[in-house]
């Protein structure tokens, strides 16, 4: 995966899992576990369902998914990249070294990279390049946006622009087969919500304060939507990350 970083598919564990805290809120308490060598994924508590829209995104704690002033060449905003440093061990995005590091978010780098579709809105994926084509592993892209393609972007095979959140949706669960659809973007996932065809959310919380910026759940229509957490996951460098499952 190229350019902005972002985002859990189907639940799978590294092969080189360090003992790890579980926090169950359901359950009311947490668990230690260690998982040396091939995991035992009957462990780890279910993430999300077979064929879920999942929103993967890291967030401040106050809320904030970008810094002040984006813009095409600053497409994080001001310090925004403070948010996606977890990704980037080495000092650039490598999702692949993480990936074979093991640990919490060696996992969710895992989980994300098992979907089978991405899609996000043209303000997320034009500032990023078009992560060159290929978001991760050749799975299609449905790029939502009441607008053509810019010519760079308009030859890209597995990118598709989409002027419907609902169908863009739709075609990216049939393309992902019984694989999770990866969601990235605020106004995509404000839209999906409002229109009833986000399945989960997997947000990364940075320990950071941004005080402004933009804020993901921002813009929401004034109904309250009721979302079940299923997973808390305590990761490196003080992260922690929360999947909770929408109501409908």
């Amino acid at each position: 995966m190229r350019g902005q970083a972002a985002p859990q598919g189907r639940s799978s564990a590294s092969t080189r899992l360090s003992p790890l805290r579980l926090v169950y809120p359901d359950r009311g308490g947490t668990q230690t576990i260690s998982v040396p060598g091939e995991p035992d994924k009957d462990r780890w508590p279910k993430g999300a369902a077979v064929s879920a829209t999942v929103l993967y995104m890291s967030m401040s704690l106050d809320g904030f998914v970008a810094g002040p002033n984006e813009r095409r060449d600053n497409g994080l905003g001001d310090g925004g990249l403070r948010l996606h440093e977890w990704l980037m061990p080495g000092g650039d995005v490598d999702v692949e070294a993480l990936r074979r590091s093991g640990g919490v978010n060696g996992q969710i780098v895992e989980e994300f990279l098992a979907t089978g579709a991405t899609v996000a809105g043209r303000g997320t994926f034009e500032p990023a390049d078009g992560w060159g084509g290929d978001h991760h592993d050749g799975v299609p892209i449905f790029i939502l946006s009441r607008h053509e393609p810019p010519a760079e972007f308009a030859n890209m095979p597995l990118v598709t622009y989409v002027n419907d959140v609902t169908t863009a949706m739709t075609r990216a669960k049939e393309a992902a087969g019984e694989r999770n659809v990866l969601v990235h973007g605020a106004g995509t996932a404000q839209l999906a919500l409002a229109a009833g065809v986000l399945d989960e959310l997997e947000l990364h919380v940075i320990p950071v304060l941004f005080g402004q910026g933009r804020r993901l759940f921002e813009g929401l229509a004034p109904e309250q939507i009721e979302l079940e957490r299923t997973r808390v996951l305590e990761g490196e460098g003080g992260l922690t990350h929360m999947h909770y499952r929408v109501g409908r």
